[in-house]
């Protein structure tokens, strides 16, 4: 079984356009703090694929180090790491939590450039905001535009950590999480062959997409 096709192609472009096409059904200055973090990651982005588009014609592979350093900071791995991992996260000793993070950072980013490449000018629209930002766990609402079909629902989950800072946890696309999407599969790995070959085989995976 191949634990790293679970998420659909079409669900990777989903998120691809989010950061890429986002546009506003309420005005900026309206914007809460977490809506205002996610439009300016998205306009970070597009500038930069924008300024970079003719190096990226040539050497697709820098889409990596764009999203790394422009989108990535925008998330926080550890707890991503977590949700996908369940119960069984608790299995980690100190040494494999950071492995297990770091191999799973790698598996996101390189996903996700490689649907970026794809990007075909979908619309997402920013959504009124509903959640109290002083609970410091928030949902930013959106949805994709579809020219032939309904519109389909969206949301970044986002928490506010112990530096003030919102970081991005999950993103859900018509109720799909990408996060636990690789739960039942890392799950599954970890009960036939143990934690350290998941870790092994994500590494591998890593390696191969670099390559």
């Amino acid at each position: 079984m191949n634990i790293y096709r679970i998420m659909s192609k079409s669900l990777l472009s989903l998120i691809t356009c989010f950061f890429l096409a986002t546009s506003l059904l309420v005005s900026a200055e309206n914007m809460s703090e977490p809506q205002t973090l996610v439009k300016n990651a998205s306009d970070k982005m597009l500038k930069a694929l924008e300024d970079n588009q003719a190096e990226l014609e040539k050497s697709p592979e820098k889409i990596y180090s764009l999203v790394e350093d422009i989108l990535m900071p925008y998330f926080d791995f550890e707890k991503m790491s977590k949700l996908a991992l369940g119960k069984n996260w608790r299995q980690l000793d100190k040494e494999q939590r950071v492995q297990f993070v770091e191999e799973f950072r790698l598996l996101l980013i390189r996903t996700y450039s490689t649907a970026m490449l794809e990007y075909t000018n979908e619309e997402i629209r920013l959504l009124p905001f509903r959640d109290d930002v002083s609970r410091k766990r928030v949902t930013v609402p959106m949805e994709v535009i579809q020219p032939a079909g309904p519109s389909i629902p969206m949301a970044l989950s986002l928490f506010q950590n112990d530096s003030s800072e919102w970081k991005v946890y999950d993103v859900k696309i018509d109720g799909i999480s990408l996060v636990t999407n690789y739960r039942s599969s890392f799950a599954t790995e970890i009960r036939n062959k143990g934690v350290d070959s998941l870790i092994s085989d994500l590494a591998e995976r890593n390696a191969k997409l670099k390559s």
